[in-house]
Formats: C-alpha cells, sequence, structure tokens
C-alpha cells in the first residue's frame, strides 16, 4: 500500500505554522508497513484540493488528507469532499450528540456553525473524533482509500491511531517495512558514498539506501520492503555485516545513539571519567554530554575557557604560549587538554579551540578553522580542522568531532 499526504492550509504555504502533522503521520504508517510516496500542501481553494485529490488518488492507494474542518467560513474540504465525490451533506446524529456532550462538559454554548460540523458527506464513513468536534471521514473510490481529518494535532493524532491504523491493517494490504540507521561521522558524503560504491550497487532489490548528511553526521538509513518482518530484519543486518568493514571506526553507533552515548559506553566499560575544555564550541560538548542518560557516572565537568586569562589563569597555559602561538594553534589545544584533566582529576579530556566565525580569520588562520586535542592515560590526539564560514555550522562540527576524536582514542588504547 502506497499513501499520499496531504494538508491543506495557507498557513503553511505563507510559514506561519510548520506542518507537523505530516512527518509524524510518515511516521505512524511506516510502522504499520504503509510507505509514503508523497506529501503534498495546498491553498484554502477549491480548485486546488481538488486537483490535488484527483492527482493523489492516480498515485496512491491511500490518500490522508488534514486541515480545513471547523466551524468557520474558510474550512473548506467537506464541501470540496462532497463535489470531489458526487454527494452531498447530511446530518449526523452521532456527531452532534457528542458536540454537545463536549460543549457540556466544557461550559461553552453551542451554536449553530458548530452544529454545521455534524453535516457530514453522505457517502462517507465517520470516524469519531474524541478530542473534538470535526470528525474524520473515509471514503473509498476506484480502488483508493481518502480519508480525511482535522488539522489539530492532537486530534488527528488520536483518530490515526485509534481508528485509522487498525482500519488499514484489517484491510489486510499493509505490508512490513523494516529501516535500521547506520550513523557515521569524520567521513563526508562524496567520499563515503565512494567507499561504498561496490556495496551498495549489490543491495537487494527489497532493500533501498538512503544518505542523510547532516552537520552532527552521514546517516546512511536502509530500508527493506516485504511480507515476513523477521526476514527483512535479518536481510538488513547482513547488508549492515557487509557495509562495516568498508567503513570502519567512522561508525558509531545506529538509530536514535549519539556520539556522547557511544563515548560514555566505552569510558563505562575502562571505568573511566571524562572533562572538557571548550572556547570556541561553547559548552556545547558539555551540553551533548549532559543530554546523555546517565553520563553523570562518567563526566566529571566542563570549562569554557573563552578567554586567554581563563585560559591561563584556570588551566595554566603560560601566556607566553598565547603570545607565541595564538588561542588557535596545537600549542594551546594541547594545553587545554593536559589542563582540563590535570584540574579536574580525569582519565580523558577533550579541549577545543578555534575561530567559529563569521568574521575573526585570517589567511594564516581562516574562519572555521579549530584545533582539537584529546587525552587519555596512554594516548593523545590534537588535529586540525578548517571547517566553513557558518558559525553555528562550525559549534556542531567541531563538537561531533571532538567526540568523535575521543571515541577513536578510547578505542585505540
Amino acid at each position: 500500500m502506497k499513501a499520499e499526504i496531504i494538508t491543506i492550509g495557507d498557513e503553511i504555504l505563507i510559514g506561519q505554522i510548520v506542518d507537523t502533522n505530516s512527518a509524524w503521520i510518515s511516521r505512524q504508517l511506516n510502522l504499520a508497513g504503509i510507505e509514503v510516496y508523497q506529501i503534498t500542501s495546498v491553498h484554502d481553494d477549491p480548485e486546488h484540493i481538488l486537483k490535488a485529490f484527483d492527482d493523489a488518488g492516480v498515485r496512491a492507494d491511500l490518500v490522508l488528507v488534514t486541515g480545513g474542518l471547523g466551524p468557520t467560513r474558510d474550512d473548506l474540504t467537506k464541501a470540496v469532499l462532497c463535489e470531489f465525490f458526487h454527494t452531498k451533506l447530511e446530518f449526523h446524529q452521532p456527531t452532534f450528540d457528542h458536540i454537545i456532550d463536549l460543549f457540556k462538559n466544557r461550559g461553552i454554548p453551542l451554536s449553530r456553525l458548530n452544529r454545521e460540523q455534524a453535516m457530514v458527506p453522505a457517502t462517507c464513513t465517520v470516524i469519531p473524533n474524541i478530542n473534538g468536534t470535526a470528525p474524520g471521514m473515509w471514503f473509498e473510490q476506484n480502488d483508493t482509500i481518502y480519508v480525511s481529518m482535522p488539522g489539530v494535532p492532537f486530534e488527528m493524532e488520536t483518530i490515526v491511531t485509534k481508528e485509522i491504523i487498525p482500519r488499514l491493517t484489517a484491510t489486510g494490504k499493509t505490508g512490513f517495512i523494516h529501516h535500521k540507521t547506520v550513523l557515521t561521522q569524520g567521513i563526508p558524503e562524496s567520499l563515503l558514498s565512494e567507499k561504498i560504491e561496490e556495496w551498495e550497487n549489490q543491495l537487494p532489490p527489497h532493500i533501498r539506501l538512503a544518505y542523510l548528511p547532516s552537520p552532527m553526521a552521514v546517516k546512511l538509513r536502509l530500508s527493506a520492503y516485504g511480507d515476513d518482518p523477521v526476514k527483512l530484519q535479518t536481510d538488513v543486518e547482513d547488508q549492515i555485516r557487509g557495509l562495516l568493514p568498508l567503513v570502519g571506526e567512522s561508525v558509531y553507533g545506529y538509530d536514535n545513539d549519539t556520539l556522547a552515548m557511544a563515548v560514555g559506553r566505552l569510558l563505562l566499560e575502562k571505568n573511566a571519567t571524562l572533562s572538557v575544555a571548550e572556547s570556541c564550541t561553547g559548552g556545547n560538548i558539555a551540553h551533548l554530554i549532559t543530554l546523555t542518560p546517565g553520563s553523570s557516572k562518567w563526566f566529571k565537568g566542563s570549562l569554557t575557557a573563552y578567554s586567554n586569562e581563563i585560559k591561563t589563569n584556570l588551566l595554566n597555559i603560560p601566556s607566553e604560549t598565547l603570545r607565541q602561538y595564538g588561542a588557535v594553534s596545537r600549542e594551546t589545544a594541547t594545553g587545554m587538554a593536559l589542563g582540563i584533566r590535570e584540574v579536574m582529576q580525569t582519565g580523558y579530556s577533550i579541549a577545543t579551540t578555534g575561530i567559529a566565525g563569521p568574521d575573526g580569520g585570517s589567511e594564516e588562520k581562516p574562519v572555521g578553522t579549530v584545533w582539537i586535542a584529546v587525552s587519555g592515560p596512554v594516548k593523545f590526539f590534537c588535529e586540525k580542522f578548517v571547517f566553513d564560514k557558518n558559525r553555528e555550522r562550525n559549534i556542531i562540527r567541531a563538537s561531533q568531532t571532538a567526540l568523535q576524536l575521543l571515541r577513536r582514542l578510547i578505542l585505540q588504547e
């Protein structure tokens, strides 16, 4: 079964609200084994909505529509549905009884417009909306199922989980979809693609690969489609076993793992602790670490040493080092990593110093230059990276790279 989602409302197209409904519905459909083929947003315009319905019916077995249902004059969906399905509105007493009870419980008087919400297309199957006044409506035409729902998220979500998904499952037309995401850091998407090209080319037809790059990581999502969930999971695991030797230490986890989680697991295995000294990342590494449940077991603390004075007074970096080499240098990063490790008495440490941007760079040290040092009981790494000119991206990339560098160090000890 292939699905299309249509969201109705000018407020989405002018950027007044973000369409979170489509993302949420897509996740639920995937869990139910239904592939989302397309997501479309349309104006509050009857002709535009009719065209979207007509086009979706050609592409999809299931069309889910949100928005345009309510008590006000700009809610057009029901009228358009009547035109599309060649029917007319009729009064639906169970819906009106529900509206009466809902308003009574809330102490709100009924209006004529509220009564009109109990008018539904005669050919639809009414889907109850326990959280609101506008019911869902189910239609079937030319082997395509159309379901119209209110756009209010908490109303729509209940209708989908309690009513729509169970009804779709009962049709026997849903299959299974198994996703697994491989998380990599420190290897550009283009280079990653080259490394795994032969592996990717031999993927079986029922398994698809998607590249999902971001400043945090490059994710490789494998999606397997079929009728046997156990076989799909086994097939994906088999393919991942062939992938891992090609990308090596770049892989730090799967699905919802974070680099901080990966580092934490390694530190717990060694019964070791971590401290962090940050300059250009401004505390972001500590933030990523403390987002991790249980990080208090292995993370002692951090220091945001933004000024040279703090680097000297609290991390014991000689003033002469800063004058001779500058704050953004191998020498300073090394001193920060060793200094914070000594001050906080930890087995491992991370330090970052750089030029986040968008200004402050030079020909010798352009914007995006970052030195990262990581220290452990046995090994010490200090590497220079040159990212880009976007400050926020530089902070994210430097933070992730620092955690990955520490992970590599721990694995080699």
